[in-house]
């Protein structure tokens, strides 16, 4: 590969790479800040691992982006494949975990302020 589109890439890689580390970073200084200000609050723990979590899957979501880039345009080859594979299941884990943690609910689940789908409207979906 050519050496200069290649250095664009790891530069690009690594910019991805530290936005999705100072997501994370600006989200548990903005989630602590908040807890630390409205602590009193009902419900203010659960604002703080909301908005905590929600800055950890933004941050995480970029990271695995980063690695899909380094390893299918810079590092392509079997070996490299099966890091990414192992990073990518490992990220999508702790993704779900983590969005489970904070809606309460699995994300195929309907949650409690949405209504049911009528009888008819199921019907009509065969």
């Amino acid at each position: 590969m050519d050496t200069t589109f290649s250095r664009i890439l790891e530069s690009t890689t690594l910019a991805i790479e530290m936005v999705g580390v100072g997501v994370i970073v600006i989200g548990i200084i903005f989630a602590g800040a908040n807890y630390i200000r409205d602590r009193a609050a009902e419900g203010a723990y659960r604002a703080l691992r909301s908005t905590l979590g929600r800055a950890i899957l933004v941050g995480l979501e970029l990271l695995v982006a980063a690695d899909i880039i380094h390893t299918v345009a810079i590092e392509p080859g079997l070996d490299s494949l099966a890091v990414l594979a192992g990073i990518v299941l490992i990220r999508t884990f702790l993704s779900l975990s983590l969005e489970v943690e904070i809606e309460g609910k699995w994300p195929w689940q309907l949650s409690k302020s949405e209504p049911l789908p009528e009888r008819s409207e199921l019907a009509g979906r065969k």
